[in-house]
């Protein structure tokens, strides 16, 4: 078999499918800048503080489409 696997990677005690079910509910990656993730080191606590500002933040409701006048 013609592998482009670098011999240094170990498999050997990988498990196949893992994280296959947590990736078929859906999965939202978000990049953390070091100093916020300084702050908030878990996804829960990340969670957390969204919840609490969302709790706070003024409803925006979805912009209006604008109607069309036909005049240029």
């Amino acid at each position: 078999m013609n592998s482009k696997m670098r011999d240094e990677y170990d498999f050997s005690k990988g498990k196949r499918g893992k994280y296959a079910t947590r990736y078929a509910e859906g999965a939202n990656v978000v990049v953390l800048e070091p100093d916020v993730a300084e702050l908030f080191p878990t996804a829960d606590a990340v969670n957390r503080a969204l919840r609490a500002i969302a709790e706070v933040a003024p409803r925006r409701s979805a912009p209006k489409a604008k109607k069309k006048t036909g005049k240029s």
